[in-house]
């Protein structure tokens, strides 16, 4: 993850170690990694993150390493044909452009420390001369690369049982952040959440009209019953939820859409943007396996979300972290 490779390079800032940067700058046809990709290369051959492993990775390095010894910024361009990747597998077909900066810490503690908390949209890029800053103007022909990083989507679970227990952590390894709806704080507590779960307790009817989150965010109802689903997706419903899920069968799903439609608390196409059951179809039968099929349709949703950004004029260079 971002947060994760500028958290490394804050460290590394406060340590005064030498690490080179290094970006995915473009992506021509298939490639093991995306535009922005990020790998960090020590002195001692250490890597952290990925720029899509095997020889790509490998060269990547070999430059890098190059590059803390003469203080000189590297850029790149490889193509993944039969030739240049049989060795290791990749021979993807495409074409991979980055750039590496050498002793990137030099920036500080404080810079990448700001883009590694991610409380707010930032932009930042690598300049035609190599020189790494802050940025609010996405589109200037100046830069080699730019992106803007966000804050994480949101991740609300209504339900504290086993299903959720599994989920959260999991959510959280996944770039979410996941906070937690339920009237029992004997189980909404961090005896069985972990500490970066946000945890939200009370009646359902206080909880249903929570201040909702400026990020895009994503709606996961797994409480104890069909009744409580019930009456969280009565006020869920109508929130600008991203995507919403609701754990249960084809059969609820019928018989929930019945009632709300016949009690006019949604319409029909409100009911269509709940996916119930939740999950993409994988067989599962554990706890952890649902979990898995869960949160496997949420980073697909994001994805979605990514693309069309991606798609936009104005977000074709914003990216969700």
């Amino acid at each position: 993850m971002n947060e994760s490779v500028f958290q490394s390079l804050a460290a590394a800032a406060a340590a005064h170690q030498p690490v080179a940067l290094g970006v995915i700058t473009g992506v021509k046809g298939s490639s093991p990694q995306k535009f922005g990709a990020k790998a960090l290369f020590f002195p001692d051959r250490k890597i952290k993150g990925t720029l899509g492993g095997g020889c790509l990775e490998a060269e990547a390095q070999r430059l890098a390493l190059n590059a803390l010894k003469t203080g000189k910024p590297e850029t790149f361009e490889l193509v993944l044909d039969h030739d240049f990747g049989w060795d290791d597998g990749l021979i993807c077909g495409g074409k991979v452009s980055g750039v590496i900066i050498p002793n990137a810490q030099r920036l500080g503690e404080t810079f990448w420390k700001g883009l590694a908390t991610r409380d707010a949209a930032k932009t930042w890029g690598v300049k035609q001369d190599f020189s790494v800053a802050l940025t609010t103007a996405k589109d200037d022909p100046g830069w080699l690369y730019a992106e803007t990083i966000m804050p994480p989507c949101a991740l609300w679970i209504a339900g504290s049982g086993h299903i959720a227990q599994a989920v959260a952590p999991l959510a959280l390894q996944l770039d979410f952040a996941v906070t937690i709806f339920d009237d029992r704080p004997e189980l909404a507590n961090h005896d069985f959440f972990p500490n970066e779960v946000s945890l939200c307790t009370g009646n359902w009817g206080e909880l249903g009209s929570a201040p909702f989150p400026p990020a895009p965010t994503f709606g996961l109802i797994v409480t104890r019953g069909h009744k409580h689903d019930a009456l969280v997706l009565e006020s869920w419903i109508h929130r600008p939820f991203q995507f919403l899920g609701m754990i249960g069968s084809a059969r609820k799903a019928r018989t929930i859409t019945e009632h709300f439609v016949r009690a006019k608390l949604a319409t029909p196409e409100q009911m269509a943007r709940v996916a119930c059951p939740v999950g993409i179809k994988i067989r599962s039968q554990s706890v952890m396996e649902i979990a898995v099929d869960i949160v496997a349709q949420f980073i697909d949703k994001r994805a979605e979300l990514v693309d069309e950004k991606r798609a936009s004029p104005a977000g074709i260079l914003e990216l969700a972290g």
